[in-house]
């Protein structure tokens, strides 16, 4: 591709796309390129300049080598990026025509013309106030078609007219900033699966990459599973948890014939699925539906402003009419009924929620709805998860022991085969180890049962295999200890996390998981201390001597060991019982009665998918501080919305005193309420982590 280069600093460059015009396919394409690049920190693409501003880390002449070799026709655009920009794009034209027309009708039209003009297009308002009214409600709509009607009336085109103006182009902003916040939204809960189990032609199971699955392919998922691509069952029984698609709050059960959908989670059970549409195809689109159509996406501070909103329209003709009766001015009068409370408060706080969603987005958290931040922003108590959390995500095997005259490379090649059905990050480390020796684990066992908070068990050459924490594997399926090696169990080390494997009820091998806290994690409950939370807890099902030292480490307030799955849920709800706001935060499927217990569950984004769909928020799993973002965003969003409501409320009933004092005419005090709302508006739009609270 040919570029001319038209500024270059140490980390930054400026680079004119050799192209006279650039379509939004393109701009997404060269986006998604440049940032696929090692050494770029960011790309942005002006599609209409032609223009990239590209960061970078390293050597300019490796970025300059690709943008060199680069060609359109060797990619394809991702459909929800291309959406966003699309999105952009058709509001900038939206607010430029709507713009040219105020302009042309104002310089060219001759008055008759502009007069009537304003009567055509008052027409639709008075008719929407009229339809509200005769539902029996006094509402925004009222307020305006009554607005536009009286001054239509009495001659005053030009305020009529400005009105309208306003109205529209608040209209337009307030529809972009909404359909923005939500694509970004649903991006940011796009699938993140590679891999796919499908069946080849000669019946045996492989992991391919998602994108090379076809339709009519058949793919194999499991209990606790994300199903990756739209399908049908092909064979076999299981239930899904579709609420992300459908809002059913119980799981479906499905048999053959059965359709699934992608980014549903398998909560029992495993189908073979017929695979009918590759790449997760109309995923995006659903998402967006659900977010629109969900009532989580409204806080409770937000529905309470827009129910005050319309509440305050009965007040604005109140005072309209009083104000007619006591000073016989009609334009006095007008200038009351221009101005009200309503259209800030129900643009405003509403867009001053979805923007902080979009924000949150940007720093790769994914919020489901306004109302959790402002649990968020209203905790008192944060309960960690420690395994995946508190600790790093992927833990490490530090060691194998080997039991009986089993070979130490073929444990770990069993203990990968069971254990990469389940992704936990105990699981991820055993699969992690066999990979980084060589193991190949092809599978040896049949079908695989899942028991929450203990382990798993199959069967492998006719005997039981069962892997797991030592009750499940000592107390509840009774497993042996080799007599003779009784002195080499107890020397096992104790600072690691255990998992013990056994077949045919004895112990084969006990795999030490080190598992090591995340550097950041006492700076993160630290700040979160700081910033209001009067508890922090740490629940866990290790041991209490592994517990009790990353709770010393970390600097939790209290901490639990060998809690199961029921008891993270009711130690939560003992506390919502004692009046406090809770905030969870996990990763496994054993958190996910907590998560959806609390005020707020979390999860983190490389956790059980189960755990990531009952979840009300996901973080990026590199790094804790997300959270205090998180915190910090939900906190500054109160302040916005508490800050919007005073100002709202004093401007306006200043308005209102002013134009029922004569002090300001009917069209100035109409143009400082609408000026003022869009001041507001945007001023909404803008990030909070930007402001200085």
């Amino acid at each position: 591709m040919k570029c001319v280069i038209q500024h270059m600093s140490a980390g930054r460059m400026r680079v004119h796309v050799g192209t006279s015009f650039m379509t939004p396919e393109q701009a997404c394409i060269l986006e998604k390129y440049l940032l696929g690049i090692r050494g770029i920190r960011s790309a942005r693409v002006s599609e209409r300049t032609g223009n990239v501003v590209i960061l970078w880390n390293e050597d300019s002449e490796v970025i300059l080598h690709a943008l060199s070799v680069f060609h359109y026709e060797d990619h394809e655009a991702e459909a929800a990026d291309l959406s966003g920009r699309k999105l952009t794009r058709d509001f900038e034209e939206k607010v430029f025509w709507h713009c040219t027309k105020r302009v042309f009708k104002k310089l060219f039209l001759p008055a008759a013309v502009r007069n009537a003009v304003t009567v055509m297009n008052a027409v639709p308002y008075v008719w929407k106030g009229l339809k509200t009214l005769v539902k029996g409600r006094i509402e925004v709509p009222v307020l305006d078609g009554t607005t536009i009607g009286v001054s239509v009336f009495t001659g005053d085109f030009s305020t009529a007219s400005s009105i309208m103006f306003l109205l529209g182009l608040s209209e337009i902003l307030e529809d972009y900033t909404h359909r923005k916040s939500v694509d970004d939204l649903a991006r940011s809960m796009a699938l993140n699966i590679d891999k796919v189990w499908i069946l080849s032609a000669s019946g045996e199971q492989i992991l391919v990459n998602v994108s090379d699955v076809h339709e009519g392919d058949i793919m194999l998922v499991h209990s606790s599973n994300t199903i990756p691509l739209d399908g049908i069952v092909e064979s076999g029984e299981m239930t899904v948890n579709q609420s992300s698609m459908t809002g059913e709050s119980v799981p479906s059960p499905k048999e053959p014939g059965s359709p699934v959908y992608a980014g549903t989670v398998v909560e029992e059970g495993e189908c073979r699925i017929r695979v009918t549409s590759t790449a997760g195809s109309g995923r995006y689109d659903r998402i967006v539906k659900m977010i629109e159509e969900s009532e989580k996406m409204k806080s409770e501070t937000e529905a309470k402003a827009i129910h005050l909103a319309d509440k305050l329209v009965p007040y604005s003709f109140a005072g309209t009419i009083i104000t007619y009766l006591l000073t016989r001015n009609t334009a006095r009068a007008l200038a009351v009924l221009m101005v009200d409370y309503s259209c800030a408060l129900k643009l405003s706080i509403p867009i001053s929620v979805l923007s902080a969603m979009r924000e949150c987005a940007r720093h790769r958290i994914s919020v489901k709805g306004g109302q959790f931040l402002e649990n968020i922003a209203e905790a008192e108590t944060v309960v960690f998860d420690k395994t995946g959390t508190l600790t790093y995500s992927r833990p490490k095997v530090a060691m194998v022991v080997p039991f009986g005259k089993n070979d130490e490379n073929e444990m770990l090649r069993l203990a990968a085969c069971l254990e990469e059905h389940y992704p936990h990050s105990m699981a991820n480390a055993v699969v992690a180890e066999a990979e980084n020796r060589g193991l190949m684990h092809a599978e040896r066992h049949t079908k695989v049962e899942y028991i929450v908070a203990h382990g798993i068990a199959s069967t492998i050459d006719g005997k039981k295999a069962v892997i797991g924490s030592w009750h499940f594997v000592f107390e509840d399926e009774g497993v042996k200890i080799p007599a003779r090696e009784k002195k080499k169990f107890e020397q096992i080390p104790d600072k690691y996390s255990h998992l013990y494997l056994a077949v045919g009820g004895k112990l084969a091998a006990v795999i030490c998981i080190e598992d090591p806290i995340r550097p950041e994690a006492p700076a993160v409950i630290a700040a979160l201390k700081e910033r209001g939370v009067h508890s922090t807890v740490m629940m866990t099902g290790d041991s209490s001597r592994t517990a009790a030292s990353v709770a010393s480490l970390t600097g939790v307030d209290h901490w639990q060991a060998e809690v199961l799955p029921e008891d993270k849920a009711a130690f939560v709800k003992k506390e919502h019982e004692s009046g406090k706001k809770v905030i969870m935060l996990g990763d496994g499927i054993n958190d996910s009665p907590a998560l959806s217990e609390a005020d707020c569950g979390i999860a983190v984004s490389d956790g059980a998918a189960i755990a990531r769909e009952i979840a009300d928020v996901t973080i990026s799993e590199d790094n804790l501080n997300a959270l205090i973002v998180l915190k910090d965003i939900s906190d500054r969003l109160d302040q916005r919305i508490h800050r919007n409501y005073r100002f709202i409320m004093t401007f306006n009933t200043a308005l209102i005193v002013s134009g029922a004092a004569g002090i300001l005419p009917a069209a100035s005090a109409a143009w400082l309420h609408n000026l003022s709302t869009l001041a507001v508006s945007l001023h909404s739009m803008t990030d909070l982590l930007g402001e200085n609270c």
